[in-house]
């Protein structure tokens, strides 16, 4: 599993003129999920999301996480992530997951940040999206959980 974590003043995602999340101060994220990822690594990436410290502090150092600040989380699914890009000129898409594992995995993602008592609003998984989120710093990581 792969996640792309944004540190986002602002964001929304919108799907055929409507908008269907969207978040003030907190992070953009995009999730990818693979076919050998199981319900531990959504746990595992919940966790490092929840609690990375990418957040300044009155020092502008960054110590604080989302947790600390009480930040909010868009969630996009991103099939895209695992698209293998080594050989021609079009990406292949084979080591993403087939989407109802993918959906359920993502889902279960979306939940375990819940739980931990974060707002998450997301896309539409599968639909084409509109996103835009105002990228603070910017601050862009890739996480992964193997």
């Amino acid at each position: 599993m792969k996640v792309v974590i944004q540190r986002a003043k602002d964001a929304k995602v919108t799907v055929e003129d409507n908008v269907v999340g969207q978040i003030d101060e907190g992070v953009m994220v995009l999730v990818g999920i693979t076919h050998d990822d199981t319900e531990k690594d959504a746990e595992y990436l919940a966790e490092k999301v929840a609690n990375l410290r990418i957040f300044e502090d009155a020092d502008g150092k960054m110590n604080h996480s989302l947790l600390d600040l009480n930040g909010q989380v868009l969630s996009v699914s991103q099939f895209t992530l695992y698209g293998d890009c080594r050989k021609g000129r079009r990406p292949n898409y084979m080591n993403a997951a087939k989407p109802d594992f993918a959906n359920y995995l993502y889902e279960m993602f979306n939940s375990k940040l819940r739980e931990k008592g974060l707002q998450v609003e997301t896309g539409t998984f599968g639909a084409m999206m509109d996103v835009q989120f105002t990228n603070v710093g910017p601050v862009t990581l890739i996480l992964e959980s193997k």
